[in-house]
């Protein structure tokens, strides 16, 4: 019983050593892809992604308290677990995401569905088995359903904008 404890204990270190290294892994390398946008996509999709992306840490806000799912690895002890997916994999696939489609909703649509279904019907998995995160009170077609509304928010943040700046 001893030696399986102490198996099962070192296979979880080697999952949270894991974990604790893939989540600001995927922060960076997101942000090296910035530069492949050019500014003129940068200064057009960095607002609106911003302000989504604040729309997304205040909705990790209200998960934690509705329980909808539970981070178990932080990079600080300061900052939220989903920090990293936030300000990496989230703000800057936002902007890839609009540059390559606004202005054709239909594929925006699309590749958002495309995207969003990856995330929650496989990375969740990941996540959950690493030991990073997992759902707690939400389904995963819950999920898809907040990823849904937040791409609509996502694209009518940067059509208002656009509408303005004309």
């Amino acid at each position: 019983m001893g030696k399986l404890f102490l198996m099962d204990r070192r296979l979880h270190m080697k999952k949270l050593k894991v974990a604790k290294a893939l989540l600001p892994a995927m922060m960076v390398l997101s942000w090296f892809t910035i530069p492949l946008l050019g500014k003129k996509a940068i200064k057009r999709f960095l607002p609106a992604s911003i302000l989504m992306a604040l729309v997304v840490w205040l909705e990790g806000k209200l998960a934690r308290k509705r329980n909808w799912w539970w981070y178990y690895v932080k990079i600080h002890p300061k900052l939220s677990g989903g920090f990293p997916l936030i300000w990496g994999p989230f703000l800057i696939g936002s902007i890839w995401i609009l540059h390559f489609t606004f202005g054709k909703f239909k594929w925006y649509l699309l590749l958002n569905l495309v995207v969003d279904t990856i995330f929650t019907y496989k990375l969740v998995d990941i996540l959950n088995n690493l030991g990073i995160a997992s759902l707690v009170r939400l389904k995963k077609y819950q999920l898809s359903i907040l990823f849904f509304v937040k791409s609509i928010l996502l694209y009518g943040f940067q059509k208002i904008r656009e509408n303005i700046e004309r």
